[in-house]
């Protein structure tokens, strides 16, 4: 019978050598995962990153084992495929993209660039440039990441090769990238409105502390209903207690709304008696579009942000005279278009701070 360690030996995989990265010439051996890798030193260090101080320390190492002790052989991490320099934290497919940019000749690169899956090697890229600290060839994989995601033909059938959008959006949050965490934003914006993957984007919005996605989601897994939050496998149980606590505080302020009309910028020519008519006349131009909208387009209980939209087109179609203003408007002769104004100003107010009515009960 095998003893424990024969056993324990048998389960561990033995590292195989990277088919396209394990150069006889090479003179340092680094393990990642399973995959043992054979590169050249002058490779990892042609651009400044966290390797320099690596090989530094390690030549340090060898100096002062071979001024100590001359007599006897030290085998230090790197030399061989027994001892190789282990890489924590990384996938063999992201230090495959990193030596992939390090060697490559112009031309490859270029062809590279066509690629279904350059997606993917991009972002491998990225994530561990950032990591190590290769700048200037983080700053290349962002840029043509951003060229990429942000080109107008792209489309969802070319993700199938690339990185998830979870991931996408923790890359570009990771190193900072506003214009790729834009791109990424929309695109969760549009699976929201399709009603898919909500509470997934209501994950990422959370942890990745995106307030206006994280708003945009919470409010539209509001408007699926009690039914759906109670059965979705993805939330938690703290986030169906946010959602009913934006029910509740939302479904207040669509009460209040109709008392509660925007404050109105008043035209200059607006002043004294003509002002004091002027807000009244607003007041109750703001209710009654408020009770058209209830009769155009009946919405949830706490759907402010529908009502409030819905409000918006029906003031401009009365702005605009497209709808018959029942004298709504004659008490207010100068300042029709900062009625408007105003409108859009609150719902843009509530869309910004929609996340802070989904919170933890107290």
């Amino acid at each position: 019978p095998s003893t424990p360690k024969l056993q324990l030996q048998l389960s561990i995989p033995i590292p195989s050598r990277d088919t396209s990265y394990y150069y006889s010439d090479g003179n340092t051996v680094l393990l990642v995962e399973n995959t043992l890798f054979k590169v050249h030193r002058s490779a990892l260090t042609k651009e400044k990153s966290t390797f320099d101080s690596m090989f530094s320390l390690d030549s340090d190492l060898r100096s002062s084992s071979g001024s100590t002790n001359s007599s006897v052989t030290v085998g230090l991490e790197g030399e061989s495929d027994d001892n190789p320099i282990r890489l924590q934290g990384d996938t063999a497919d992201e230090f495959r993209s990193l030596l992939w940019a390090l060697y490559a000749l112009p031309h490859e690169l270029e062809v590279a660039m066509t690629t279904k899956a350059i997606s993917l090697k991009l972002f491998h890229l990225a994530r561990i440039t950032h990591k190590y600290e290769f700048r200037a060839t983080e700053g290349w994989a962002l840029d043509k990441l951003k060229a990429l995601y942000m080109r107008p033909t792209y489309s969802h059938i070319d993700d199938a090769e690339g990185p998830s959008l979870v991931q996408l959006t923790e890359l570009a949050s990771l190193c900072e990238q506003r214009d790729l965490l834009e791109a990424a934003t929309a695109r969760w914006k549009r699976l929201i409105a399709s009603g898919k993957d909500i509470a997934l984007a209501i994950g990422i919005a959370e942890r990745l502390n995106l307030r206006a996605l994280l708003g945009l989601a919470y409010h539209a897994m509001l408007l699926q209903g009690r039914e759906v939050w109670d059965t979705d496998p993805v939330l938690t149980r703290a986030q169906r207690i946010r959602l009913l606590s934006g029910h509740y505080t939302l479904g207040r302020l669509c009460e209040r709304l109709p008392n509660e009309p925007p404050v109105l910028q008043h035209n200059p020519r607006c002043t004294g008696g003509a002002q004091v008519r002027c807000n009244q006349a607003w007041a109750g131009l703001w209710r009654s579009t408020l009770d058209m909208g209830k009769q155009v387009l009946p919405l949830q209980y706490a759907d402010a942000i529908g009502k409030l939209m819905l409000a918006e087109s029906i003031l401009k179609a009365l702005v605009e005279r497209e709808i018959p203003t029942q004298g709504l408007l004659d008490g207010m002769p100068w300042c029709k278009e900062n009625a408007l104004a105003a409108t859009a100003g609150k719902l843009k107010e509530l869309q910004e701070s929609l996340a802070d009515y989904f919170t933890d009960v107290v």
